[in-house]
């Protein structure tokens, strides 16, 4: 494809001519760390903002902290092709050259979102229309509709051209694939309702088929032939459950087609480079499934914004930002890359804390979000590692300081594989379809991960369908929707002697969903040994049990112990085969909850309110025992760690107070250069790595 150049730029910024004489093989940029081992810290860095000068200045200020990678390019399609088809590299060029010249390695994203206000000029197709047919002016970020076609043949080529010019740039250390690509609003566009169709058409054939998955008898809504559908929104009480549940497939399928090319481009003309993003995926506008390209391989270093909040006292986003990580590795034994990593007004040693806490997840970049405190745009007032002048704040002396640091332990087994042994189901459907129940899918998913995580024991976040599920224990938490293939998987996993462990509202709809017409959980109630029926609030009934309303409070016996717990709803548990291992009590009669049924070589547990720590410690802490699984070192409650191989040991204080570590022998402190024997004390909030000595 034939660029227009402007005058006046030089030969340099000419796109090369297609066909593979003109494609750069990828020369990894040689940091430590990018296409191997060792630990990385970085900074996120938009030269579009300033001048070469300032650049200088930056670069310089950046060497000085031992940053060794910037991520850049993102935010700025505009910048590097004002009008169409006028590319401007030359300014770029500088930038990419002055950074290599400073021993700093590049992540260069492919910036085409937001795309520039003169490609939805050119196509207004490409602006998203509301759900009640507004068409929508490009106020924000991120608001195109990516299945436009025209949409993606100008980002296909626009990556093309900043793929080809610069995959042999000596600076490149990888290409971001899209950023956010989760986030903006979804559009309800005509052109996006002929596309809808067109994707029924094809996973359907027939308007029968399509009124029978849809369940088109209802409320009088027959589609008569696919010209009749329209764009189903959520709507009061979720909408029409079916219908909101496909579209938001097909969303899908277009964010992923778009990624996929994208993926294509790279790989065309820069063969063997590395791919990163900030795959926000799960964003609450447009959240699609990204589980098919994770597990595709493709995404060769998975990445995500990680933001726990300002907080060292308060672990609740930092959990929530380990989670984050989870949910976009999946299975993935490559490096994780946090390619953006919290700033903002942190408090001191918070970041410190948070990035030794990714590293027990596998992360192995830190790279600041942002260098520069923001002074114009959609975060302006954003807290960066530098004032507005340049003048550098206390976030640069601790990014310099974990720089320090993981240059000194990065090169004894870093970055950590995770080497799980329990796994924690996440689906698609049932995040979406999950909206109109009380409590989501994935907020019953992040509990059993943080149930797993407390006790410092390996965890895999898994798409049933796509995994092999080579695992001792399987956690499914309020999967609503189970197709069948899924169930299989589910059933074999417990035939050869695995162990699942299911919650409230697991396996309700079918793959259209649907309230599954047969015995639930549907596909397997033969597998869980029990019937599952409808299901009770117990506000209600506590109503005649304490003499009060409003009252969401639940007590479970288990193994002889009462369990107070909460949930706004639990089920109808009928055991057949199955063992009642606890019962919900002080109601008007005991009520089943937690049912055991032995089935092949594995069993399956049954828990009849969705997950609650309190009840779902006490039934993973005797399945982890039972199944002997591989457990961190033995640490007092708030601490983290990982034996990261058979000599280093990470661990990090979550908490206020100093805790004591034992040690089994003596040891060498990495980070400090002292010698322990028999244990240290970790301070508050403190991290140590250590050397054991040699049997």
């Amino acid at each position: 494809m034939t660029a227009v150049v402007e005058a006046g730029v030089c030969a340099r910024c000419v796109a090369l001519p297609p066909g593979p004489e003109g494609d750069f093989v990828n020369q990894p940029f040689g940091v430590p760390g990018v296409q191997g081992r060792g630990l990385l810290v970085g900074a996120n860095y938009h030269p579009h903002d300033s001048e070469p000068e300032t650049w200088r200045r930056d670069v310089a200020m950046m060497r000085e902290a031992k940053i060794s990678v910037v991520r850049l390019g993102h935010l700025a399609w505009d910048t590097f092709e004002p009008a169409d088809g006028v590319f401007r590299f030359e300014w770029f060029d500088e930038c990419m050259d002055l950074v290599h010249e400073n021993g700093i390695g590049v992540i260069l994203d492919l910036a085409v979102r937001p795309a520039p206000l003169w490609l939805h000029r050119k196509h207004p197709s490409i602006d998203v229309t509301d759900a009640a047919g507004n068409r929508l002016y490009a106020n924000h970020r991120y608001m195109d509709d990516v299945g436009d076609p025209h949409f993606r043949s100008h980002a296909r080529r626009f990556a093309e051209q900043v793929v080809r010019r610069y995959a042999g740039h000596p600076a490149l250390a990888a290409f971001g694939i899209d950023n956010e690509p989760g986030d903006g609003p979804i559009s309800y566009s005509e052109t996006v309702r002929e596309r809808f169709i067109e994707w029924l058409r094809v996973r359907y054939g027939t308007a029968e088929a399509l009124n029978r998955a849809w369940a088109g008898h209802r409320w009088s809504r027959r589609i008569g032939d696919f010209e009749e559908v329209g764009l189903p929104t959520p709507g009061s009480g979720g909408g029409a459950p079916e219908r909101v549940l496909d579209f938001r497939r097909f969303v899908s399928d277009e964010v992923n087609r778009y990624l996929t090319a994208l993926f294509d481009v790279v790989e065309a003309h820069a063969p063997g480079a590395l791919t990163t993003t900030n795959m926000w995926y799960y964003s609450p506008l447009r959240h699609f499934d990204y589980a098919p390209i994770a597990y595709s391989g493709r995404m060769t270093r998975a990445g995500n914004g990680f933001y726990p909040g300002s907080s060292i006292m308060d672990d609740g986003g930092l959990r929530h930002a380990l989670f984050g990580i989870a949910r976009i590795q999946f299975e993935s034994t490559n490096p994780f890359w946090c390619t953006e990593f919290t700033t903002m007004t942190a408090t001191p040693g918070s970041i410190r804390k948070s990035a030794y806490a990714s590293l027990m997840l596998g992360n192995q970049l830190v790279c600041g979000w942002t260098w520069q405190t923001m002074h114009a745009g959609e975060e302006q007032f954003l807290q960066g590692m530098v004032d507005w002048d340049g003048v550098p704040n206390r976030k640069l002396d601790e990014y310099r300081q974990i720089a320090q640091e993981f240059a000194k332990i990065g090169p004894h087994g870093f970055p950590y594989v995770p080497r799980a042994e329990v796994a924690v189901a996440l689906d698609f459907a049932s995040q979406i379809a999950s909206a109109a129940l009380p409590e989501r899918h994935d907020a019953q998913a992040q509990t059993a991960f943080d149930a797993a995580l407390d006790r410092n024991v390996d965890v895999r976040i898994v798409d049933v369908s796509l995994s092999e599920l080579d695992y001792k224990l399987l956690v499914v938490p309020g999967v609503l929707v189970l197709d069948e293939a899924a169930a299989l998987k589910i059933r074999a996993f417990v035939e050869r002697g695995g162990t699942v462990v299911m919650t409230s509202d697991s396996a309700t709809l079918d793959a259209n969903g649907q309230v599954f017409d047969t015995t639930r959980p549907g596909f397997l109630a033969d597998v869980f040994g029990v019937r599952v029926g409808s299901y009770e609030e117990p506000q209600f009934l506590n109503e005649l049990a304490r003499g009060r309303s409003g009252d969401s409070g639940i007590d479970v016996m288990v193994g002889g112990a009462r369990i107070a717990t909460a949930a706004p709803r639990f089920d109808i548990v009928e055991a057949g085969t199955a063992e009642v291992l606890g019962s919900a009590v002080g109601f008007e009669r005991e009520y089943p909850l937690v049912t055991v049924n032995e089935y092949g070589a594995g069993r399956a547990v049954y828990v009849g309110i969705p997950a609650r720590r309190e009840l779902l410690d006490a039934v993973l802490e005797a399945e982890i025992e039972r199944l002997g699984i591989r457990r961190g070192p033995v640490v007092p409650a708030g601490v983290m760690a990982r034996r990261i191989d058979d000599r280093h040991v990470l661990y990090l204080n979550l908490d206020a107070e100093p805790k004591p570590i034992e040690l089994q022998g003596k040891a060498t402190s990495v980070l400090r250069d002292v010698r322990y024997e028999g244990g240290f004390t970790l301070g508050a909030y403190d991290a140590e790595f250590v050397e054991l000595d040699a049997a």
